[in-house]
């Protein structure tokens, strides 16, 4: 009752359709090197990169073991979540491969620097849309602090796109719409953000989901083998397995 009541009191009872200036400002190059390590920081020490692994570890009893593992990385930023997959897979003796995808050059650039000595990985600068309707497909989709991005109209066509793109399985990971994700994310932003991520942090929890609209998103769809669930305070995943065919 009183997370209803502070969230009412925040503006926080509905996402907000207010543009991120990452979204719609062209930045300088080392504005942008600066945001994505704001970024990176979040995912390695507030629960982004380790809801991945997480999930990953947990299937990979069913994995094929006469191939490469294939994860697709949408919106991968800075390219730190194929990064720690990679390290991941290497620790574990198990082959993947990881392509990430940013709809905008610079990012793309950024990323593609990131992993020039890493083999596994390769950096595409492309849109969901586009590389849904190409007919690939790739064992696994994450998405980590990509559907907040997503205008409200266009997130369900974002989840199928995701959907249609992934063989085995579907990993989403986002902040969570709540007073307490509010706070901390604007505490982090204005003591270690620049003036992109002092706008674009809170703003991006008032863009996110609460658990409750992921499943029933996922519900809408007909996407029932994703399950929406709390990541600690400040996160969500909406992950799962696709049921596997006789």
């Amino acid at each position: 009752m009183l997370g209803e009541v502070l969230a009412r009191a925040l503006g926080l009872e509905q996402r907000s359709s207010a543009e991120e200036l990452m979204d719609t400002v062209p930045l300088s190059a080392p504005v942008v090197e600066e945001t994505l390590r704001f970024l990176e920081l979040t995912n390695r020490r507030f629960g982004g990169t380790a809801i991945v692994l997480r999930y990953l570890r947990r299937w990979r009893a069913n994995w094929p073991g006469d191939r490469a593992i294939t994860v697709l990385d949408v919106g991968t930023g800075a390219a730190d979540i194929p990064r720690a997959l990679v390290s991941f897979a290497r620790s574990a003796g198990v082959e993947m491969r990881v392509t990430g995808i940013d709809i905008a050059p610079d990012i793309a650039a950024v990323a593609r620097e990131r992993v020039r000595d890493v083999s596994e990985i390769t950096i595409e600068q492309d849109d969901l849309d586009a590389v849904a309707a190409s007919g690939r497909r790739f064992d696994y989709v994450t998405a980590s602090l990509f559907l907040h991005h997503v205008p409200p109209s266009r997130v369900g066509d974002a989840l199928l796109a995701i959907d249609r793109l992934s063989a085995r399985g579907v990993i989403v990971g986002d902040l969570r719409r709540a007073p307490v994700a509010l706070a901390a994310v604007g505490f982090l932003s204005a003591v270690a953000g620049n003036a992109v991520v002092r706008h674009d942090g809170p703003l991006s929890v008032r863009r996110a989901f609460t658990v409750h609209e992921l499943a029933r998103l996922a519900a809408g769809l007909g996407l029932s083998y994703l399950q929406a669930r709390q990541e600690g305070p400040f996160r969500l995943s909406l992950a799962g397995e696709k049921p596997r065919r006789a």
